[in-house]
């Protein structure tokens, strides 16, 4: 009996050795030849804190080891400055316990540093992936996430993922775009409306229901090919319940706690307000976007590395050529100012677009790199770009207000444009009619082909990035008052079934086809013509709803009419003769009309507009 018992002890004891394991290490790997020489890796097991790690490689150097009060946690500061590629060990010990993990330094690919971000000679595709284009149905449920997938449910999974993107890659380049904004596609376990994917539950790894990292990185080869841009959708300031880290925090400091859940007042505005009071502020930066998504706390070091880091890592290994960072202004500003800047450095020719959903010039501008305005507070975000929310404010009205007085109608859209000034890079704005947040454009216009066009006559010509919200191309609409999955709806076509295929010229409607070739061809035209994408800007007050504005260079020069009026309007060219000078005639690239200006008037119909190449 004593004998079975020593065996068993002895059996146990030897489990319990080998069941130390080390589970994770992030990041996975690294890259050598990095402009930053130092990395920090998170290194996760039962217990790890116990353990003393040291590098016998005499070209890695630990430089710092930081414990926390969770033992299952160490954060390992490495110094690669004489690294190069290749693998190395790293010794974990604790009395005569020794664990090994083999780590990776990759070889960067060649001028990776210097990869040229998305800017204003691009047409940005934004789509959602689960409402896309389902390429590949044996991934719209797996074993280990929780939802499954419901087509018939406007808030569930619906089963578009990676490979339905790849699939439709020319469709989207056909249309005119350059690049696509994908909402994000890591992973997101939540019990439910899990299929937008901000609620993340690990940040190194691809939703298994969109398909793999290997996937992801195929789709920017994919794109590159074709001469396209890929842009990530990364989301800084929270997380979701579900992140494995959430479920056993690293510190209690790693999330930000009143103790436990307050929800975030939205008021964005105190981040900037010189007179706010301090728990104002606090409660926008610290409070939780919903009870669903854990606030991060950037002021957290390690929490900030962390998402530097991993940001860093997609960009280096997906190939990436944009961020567009969720719910910017939400997080802590010195902190994000100081991811931005990390990024930034590393990748100097990069792009970032900060969502920051403001309803002023003024305090928009103040969130874009080098404002006159956040200096003024000594502030500097470092973030290149910036969403136009101000304009898609007025784009959700001006086509509706036909018989304007002086305040409304297109006139807004000429007020909106007078405070250019406040921002110091203007061409660097993300401007746009709609997105996966916003009212559909159809559902606000009543599918109105004609005001349709003029808010795409005005996307396309105006200074900045235009962004175009998957389906306008085809008329999409959708309620957002019936929730947010209406505005989300799938892409006819992109199930297989799908009686309306609108992928194609033969399965879309007569409609549809309007639509999709009126923008197709406005924005395959401004592909070519940097007097577009970076040339000056005059415009004319609007006189009867009819709006008048120029786009030249030193090369180039084209007029812009767009006559928001219900009735036809004729005007009088000597009125723009500062920038017409010796043009003596135009091509209308909407009509292909070819126009006299040695007249004195110019006749555009009701509710339409010209976009004219001047001679």
């Amino acid at each position: 009996m004593k004998k079975i018992s020593f065996i068993v002890i002895f059996f146990v004891g030897l489990i319990c050795v080998n069941a130390q394991k080390i589970d994770k290490v992030e990041p996975p790997f690294w890259w050598a030849d990095m402009q930053h020489k130092s990395l920090q890796l998170m290194v996760y097991g039962k217990n790890i804190a116990n353990f003393h790690p040291s590098i016998a490689d005499k070209d890695v150097a630990i430089i710092g080891v930081t414990k926390t009060e969770n033992p299952n946690y160490l954060f390992i500061d490495l110094n690669l400055e004489k690294a190069t590629a290749g693998s190395f060990n790293i010794l974990f010990k604790k009395g005569k316990k020794e664990l090994t993990h083999t780590y990776e330094l990759k070889s960067r690919m060649q001028n990776s540093s210097l990869r040229k971000g998305f800017d204003s000679s691009d047409m940005v595709y934004l789509l959602m992936p689960d409402r896309f284009s389902n390429g590949d149905e044996s991934n719209d449920t797996h074993p280990n996430l929780t939802e499954k997938a419901n087509r018939s449910y406007l808030g569930g999974r619906h089963g578009g993922d990676i490979q339905g993107i790849i699939n439709q890659l020319d469709y989207i380049k056909e249309l005119g775009a350059t690049a696509i904004w994908s909402t994000p596609l890591l992973e997101d376990n939540d019990d439910k409306y899990s299929y937008h994917t901000y609620a993340q539950s690990d940040v190194y790894n691809i939703d298994a229901r969109y398909g793999t990292n290997k996937d992801y990185k195929r789709l920017a080869d994919e794109m590159h090919q074709r001469g396209m841009k890929l842009i990530m959708d990364y989301v800084t300031n929270h997380w979701g319940l579900k992140h494995w880290m959430i479920q056993d925090l690293p510190t209690y400091t790693w999330i930000n706690q009143f103790p436990g859940y307050a929800n975030s007042n939205y008021r964005m505005s105190t981040q900037l307000d010189p007179n706010t009071a301090e728990i104002d502020a606090k409660y926008c930066m610290d409070g939780w976007f919903v009870s669903t998504m854990p606030d991060l706390n950037q002021r957290n070091p390690l929490v900030l590395n962390y998402l530097t880091q991993n940001a860093i890592w997609w960009i280096e290994y997906a190939g990436l050529d944009g961020l567009r960072v969720d719910t910017y202004s939400y997080n802590d500003k010195v902190a994000i100012a100081k991811w931005t800047k990390a990024i930034m450095d590393e990748y100097p020719n990069f792009n970032i677009v900060g969502e920051v959903w403001m309803h002023d010039q003024a305090q928009n501008a103040y969130w874009q790199k080098d404002s006159k305005i956040g200096a003024i507070q000594s502030y500097n975000s470092y973030l290149p770009s910036v969403m136009d929310f101000t304009l898609h404010n007025a784009l959700s009205v001006v086509f509706n207000e036909e018989n304007a007085n002086w305040q409304d109608g297109i006139i807004k859209v000429y007020e909106n444009f007078v405070n250019d000034f406040l921002y110091p890079d203007i061409n660097n704005i993300l401007i746009f009619a709609e997105n996966h947040d916003t009212q559909r454009i159809h559902n606000l216009y009543k599918n109105d082909v004609k005001k349709y066009k003029l808010a795409m006559t005005l996307l396309a010509t105006a200074r900045g990035i235009p962004q175009l919200y998957y389906g306008s191309e085809i008329g999409m609409t959708g309620d957002k008052n019936v929730g947010d999955g209406d505005i989300r709806r799938d892409f006819p076509g992109g199930w297989k079934g799908d009686e309306n295929n609108a992928f194609t010229k033969e399965g879309r409607t007569e409609m549809q086809n309007e639509l999709f070739n009126f923008t197709s061809k406005l924005f395959n035209w401004r592909k070519t013509k940097p007097v577009i994408h970076f040339g000056k800007t005059t415009q004319y007050l609007p006189d009867n709803n009819v709006y008048v504005y120029f786009r030249y260079n030193d090369n180039d020069k084209v007029m812009v009419v767009i006559n928001n009026n219900p009735k036809e309007q004729r005007i009088q060219l000597n009125r723009f003769a500062e920038n017409l000078q010796k043009s003596t005639s135009g091509i209308d690239i909407i009509s292909g009309a070819v126009l006299d200006f040695t007249k004195t008037e110019l006749f555009i119909p009701a509710k339409s507009s010209m976009v004219i190449e001047l001679k």
